[in-house]
């Protein structure tokens, strides 16, 4: 099952909210409406991506816009969820894909299920890794020591990163540690 999606907000080197859409927005709706000049930085916390939100109208217009569609439901055939997309492959590929049962679109599957599978703690801290240094470009890029601690996150080196970051403002290295320690110790997939 996958994980709720978190985010984080920020005015300046503070953090003014964090949480799911539906905790973080009204917090960051209501510093918008004190002072809509503020530089608001909303990160996504799984893939450190910066987002942003149509902040403009009520509160419940606030929050329906920035929740996801909800599926339709009744009869027909239920949408999947299924994206069709190019793939360019040779042609000793192509004519593998298709002596699999059920086609090629399930033996890319089952392939990219298995790969997902063999070493999920590494995928993860990748991912927590390039997430973390997508947070530090954006919050952290003109600070003393962000190159070093930038290489060190890359190098693994956990002791060193800490290190390099402790002058930084407060909300902004207690965030990034927090989101870095998936890239130091992954969690386990259950």
């Amino acid at each position: 099952m996958e994980e709720e999606r978190t985010y984080t907000a920020f005015v300046d080197e503070a953090c003014i909210a964090s949480g799911p859409i539906v905790k973080m927005l009204p917090m960051v709706k209501a510093r918008f409406d004190r002072n809509a000049s503020d530089l608001l930085l909303i990160f996504e916390d799984q893939s450190g991506r910066q987002v942003d939100f149509d902040l403009r109208g009520e509160l419940n217009e606030v929050v329906a816009r920035a929740l996801p569609a909800r599926p339709r439901s009744g009869p027909g055939r239920p949408k999947l969820g299924v994206v069709s997309r190019e793939v360019s492959l040779l042609p000793r590929h192509w004519a593998w894909l298709e002596q699999q049962p059920n086609g090629a679109s399930a033996a890319l599957r089952r392939i990219i299920d298995q790969a997902r599978k063999r070493e999920p703690g590494e995928q993860r801290a990748r991912l927590a890794r390039e997430a973390v240094g997508r947070v530090m470009s954006a919050m952290a890029g003109n600070l003393p020591g962000y190159e070093e601690a930038s290489r060190a996150l890359y190098a693994n080196n956990r002791p060193r990163f800490e290190d390099l970051i402790r002058h930084w403002p407060h909300d902004i290295r207690a965030y990034i540690k927090r989101q870095a320690e998936d890239a130091f110790h992954p969690k386990k997939e259950t």
